[in-house]
């Protein structure tokens, strides 16, 4: 049986990053706010552990968005298939990522895919062109992490 997991991206603001990239991907915007809403009335759960982001009660530092056709929990808003959780880390971001996405293209071929991903706050950095072997560009989300549009 293969194992459930999610991908685990640092940030310095996980709910900027998280509508980012929901909007990038076209996946939901999880919200916990049920959960969030019964931990504290029940006292499991300091005031000061929660924001609000986009009408929504979350937990603070965190932020996580879910293919919208698989299942999740109800009440916690959790996905369980597809999913991309955010954290929030003191540190900045120091290198070239180990890790990356890449963001395939559909109608409108990739300069509409490009020109989407600019017009929700994603820069280019270069143009990669390998004859037979393809055509993309990489970028970097709002908080400079690359990732390719193919």
């Amino acid at each position: 049986m293969p194992l459930h997991w999610k991908l685990v991206i640092d940030s310095a603001n996980a709910p900027a990053l998280a509508d980012f990239w929901a909007a990038a991907l076209e996946y939901e915007v999880e919200d916990p706010t049920p959960l969030v809403e019964q931990l504290t009335a029940a006292g499991h759960l300091p005031q000061d552990a929660v924001i609000e982001h986009r009408g929504r009660r979350i937990f603070r530092g965190y932020a996580a968005i879910r293919h919208p056709d698989d299942p999740y929990d109800a009440t916690s808003g959790v996905g369980h298939g597809r999913r991309l959780l955010f954290q929030d880390v003191p540190e900045p971001k120091a290198g070239k990522n180990r890790l990356h996405l890449d963001v395939h293209s559909g109608p409108g071929g990739l300069d509409g895919l490009v020109a989407r991903l600019e017009a929700l706050g994603a820069t280019r950095v270069r143009e990669v062109d390998e004859g037979p072997a393809g055509h993309w560009w990489v970028m970097r989300d709002p908080e400079g992490n690359e990732f390719c549009a193919t």
